[in-house]
């Protein structure tokens, strides 16, 4: 379990999960609260993979944006 939120309102170590500072063992949730934070693990991964690949080719637009600014004619 690796999910952990600093300025938000969500941690989790090994054995516990913190949701709006109260502290839930992870082994006393129920089935259903363990699928549900499982998704959000899944959908927090999904949006950090998304965000370094906005951050990829916002880096690669300004390179091209430069090249072409290279490649007009000079005048």
């Amino acid at each position: 379990m690796l999910l952990y939120r600093r300025r938000g309102k969500l941690m989790a170590d090994e054995n516990t999960v913190t949701i709006d500072g109260t502290d839930y063992p992870l082994d006393k949730l129920s089935l259903e609260a363990r699928k549900q934070l499982e998704s959000l693990n899944l959908v927090d991964r999904k949006l950090s993979e998304l965000q370094q690949d906005a951050a990829i080719m916002q880096t690669a637009r300004i390179a091209y944006s430069r090249a072409l600014v290279e490649a007009l004619p000079k005048d």
